[in-house]
């Protein structure tokens, strides 16, 4: 008995060894942000590195807050295409090489800050930092505008459709929208309050199977403990399909196609046009920018040909004035 006892101790050690070293039980190592590994801003000296996933990372947090000439408030739909795309609009103008400070929260927190005059805290980190340009869903942006929040006008440049992202062997078996709906499916969603996305969600799921379905997947499943609602849908809701804590999560197409490119086991089942819902992605100067010039240049190379280029790696379609 004493021996069986000493049995399970030690194994209980194990998995919190191999759960605190980002190794799951199977000997599989955890996938963990910041995916962009330090490339985000190649240029600037970055002294000592010190990266700990799920302890030390920031990984919407982008490049050096002293003495930025450029900065950009980027919800965080695209976090992934924003490295190749300052690298680009970085190569025409060399003289903002390493000086570009971006962030990549969902929408609705960095208007949060832009209200808090900039200011944020991570952790026991505080800093204050003034957006030159932000950049989200055209709604969003047209309603910064209308408070006198940005100076426009909008700049209007991709679109982009919804997917539901799933764990590569797919273990729920997810079709369509309508499985959501399931009892016992586990899903991962973009939290209402503070990501634009889901707005767009919620009526996929009413186009799909009416008004029950959203109200299931958004308030039934919430309320029972079978939908999680994310901070930050960019990142956790793959984090939490490949730890096993969910089936589904619907999510912006791109972001399930960088996951796939990123060799992480991840997929998608696609959502036909008909219940599917296309978002257009705007930016605009922000009110009393400080760099009103680099902001300007940058909203121009947003529909540039390089930069769309770069946006259709991840299938964001360029914007062509329909809606």
């Amino acid at each position: 008995m004493l021996k069986q006892m000493h049995h399970r101790v030690a194994v209980l050690v194990a998995v919190i060894f191999l759960a605190f070293s980002g190794v799951n039980a199977q000997g599989q190592k955890q996938i963990f942000p910041p995916w962009s590994h330090g490339k985000n801003a190649p240029a600037i000296d970055k002294g000592l590195e010190f990266t700990v996933p799920e302890v030390d990372n920031l990984p919407d947090f982008h490049g050096s807050i002293d003495n930025p000439q450029l900065v950009i408030f980027v919800g965080g739909n695209y976090f992934f295409a924003m490295a190749p795309l300052v690298a680009a609009f970085e190569k025409e103008h060399p003289d903002l090489k390493g000086r570009i400070y971006y962030e990549t929260l969902p929408p609705g927190y960095l208007i949060k800050q832009m209200e808090a005059r900039g200011t944020i805290t991570v952790g026991n980190m505080t800093w204050t930092i003034h957006p030159d340009v932000y950049a989200a869903g055209m709604e969003k942006v047209d309603m910064l505008i209308h408070k006198g929040m940005l100076a426009g006008p909008a700049v209007p440049y991709v679109t982009n459709d919804l997917t539901i992202m799933i764990p590569k062997d797919n273990p729920a078996r997810i079709t369509g929208l309508a499985d959501l709906g399931k009892p016992g499916v586990r899903l991962v969603m973009p939290n209402p309050e503070y990501e634009g996305v889901a707005r767009q969600i919620k009526i996929s799921l009413e186009k799909a199977g009416g008004k029950p379905l959203e109200q299931m997947v958004y308030d039934t499943k919430v309320k029972n403990g079978e939908t999680i609602l994310t901070q930050i849908h960019h990142r956790q809701t793959p984090l939490y399909l490949m730890q096993g804590l969910a089936d589904a999560g619907v999510t912006w197409k791109s972001e399930a196609i960088f996951q796939e490119q990123a060799g992480h086991p991840i997929s998608h089942i696609p959502i036909p046009a008909k219940d599917n819902t296309t978002a257009i992605y705007a930016a605009a100067l922000v009110k009393d920018a400080a760099h009103p010039q680099a902001a300007k240049e940058w909203l121009d190379f947003l529909k540039s040909p390089q930069a769309l280029q770069i946006f259709e790696r991840y299938e964001f379609k360029p914007y062509t004035g329909a809606k």
